[in-house]
């Protein structure tokens, strides 16, 4: 038996997202100075398109393109972020934390917060699975979730 706490899922969940994020200032950076040759899109992982810039590097027409997409770089690291986000959340079985970086972010479909508006999701499951008294539903947005777990997988709330 291991002496080590059983790890908060939030915690595990911020220590991954910190390890796979990107910062929005180097890819503007890397789109300015280095766009000629792709090196942004292969700083959020669109490795095809960062191929196609370098083989058209040549031309300058990546280059401008490059000098462009440093506008669009912001909003590009943001949603990649979003993805990255999004996937440790559900690897972890737990919803994406409201804050994930950015004050005022809300996760699309988080119920619990004044911005969003809730949004309920049905979950159906074969009857052979489902027995009485084995599904509890969240009383914050109606999520229905394995019985004896302590945090609803929709909106992370504490269950009773």
């Amino acid at each position: 038996m291991s002496t080590m706490p059983y790890p908060n899922p939030q915690a595990v969940f911020q220590q991954q997202y910190e390890a796979v994020r990107r910062d929005e200032v180097v890819g503007v950076v890397l789109a300015l100075f280095l766009g000629c040759f792709g090196i942004h899109h292969f700083y959020l992982g669109r490795v095809g398109l960062g191929i196609v810039y370098i083989l058209f590097s040549w031309t300058g027409i990546p280059a401008i393109l490059g000098f462009i997409e440093c506008f669009f770089m912001p909003g590009r690291v943001r949603m990649y972020n979003a993805v990255q986000a999004a996937g440790l959340a559900a690897a972890l079985g737990i919803g994406i934390p409201g804050y994930v970086g950015y004050p005022g972010w809300v996760a699309p479909g988080y119920a619990g917060h004044a911005y969003a508006p809730p949004v309920y999701v049905s979950v159906q499951t074969p009857a052979a699975i489902t027995t009485e008294g084995t599904l509890d539903a969240c009383p914050n947005c109606r999520q229905v979730n394995p019985a004896g777990v302590r945090f609803c997988s929709g909106c992370g709330a504490r269950l009773a």
